[in-house]
């Protein structure tokens, strides 16, 4: 009996301990049992690790893992939010202005993607988390501003390689732009 109530309780405990940050939901601020909620595909890797721990995504600016964050997000947020994202329907998510502050940092756009935000953009929960930050980290690599200073999810070497995304130089390189292998590490 006692080894039954330690594993229940290990196993709560656990999922608490591996989920350092709290998250809330954007509009209600509600707690949004991330680990309770998310498919159990796409948990495993260090960079969902991570940033359970940190709210630091390190998929950011890594080439070679874009290619799946573009195509999550050419399937559940172009209709909304444009192409690159510009806006349509939804707001533009390539400038400096955020309609949630909270979303200038990937933990705030992490918060408001998985719980949602109020009109039309339900939860997306069923995501896995992974996926989660391959599409912000997409989502950030649109940003079209020319000056970095305001991209807190940038790091400082970032900022100063910054490159504003450009449509057409990116359909030009085609495969090219995602070359190597997606590999990241939180040291």
């Amino acid at each position: 009996m006692f080894a039954a109530a330690a594993l229940v309780l290990g196993g709560v405990f656990g999922s608490a301990m591996a989920q350092g940050l709290s998250f809330r939901h954007t509009v209600t601020g509600e707690d949004l049992k991330v680990l309770e909620k998310a498919p159990e595909e796409g948990r495993d890797t260090e960079a969902v690790k991570h940033f359970l721990e940190t709210g630091q995504n390190l998929y950011t600016e890594q080439k070679a893992c874009l290619k799946a964050g573009e195509e999550a997000y050419l399937v559940g947020c172009s209709g909304c939010h444009g192409h690159v994202a510009e806006g349509k329907l939804g707001p533009g998510l390539n400038d400096d202005y955020w309609t949630y502050p909270k979303n200038k940092t990937d933990k705030g756009l992490f918060e408001t993607i998985f719980g949602g935000a109020q009109g039309m953009m339900g939860p997306h929960a069923h995501t896995p988390l992974d996926e989660q930050l391959r599409l912000i980290a997409w989502i950030r690599h649109l940003y079209a501003e020319a000056d970095p200073s305001e991209a807190g999810w940038l790091s400082d070497e970032q900022k100063a390689n910054y490159k504003p995304f450009d449509i057409k130089e990116h359909e030009a390189l085609g495969e090219k732009a995602f070359e190597g292998e997606c590999k990241v590490s939180a040291n």
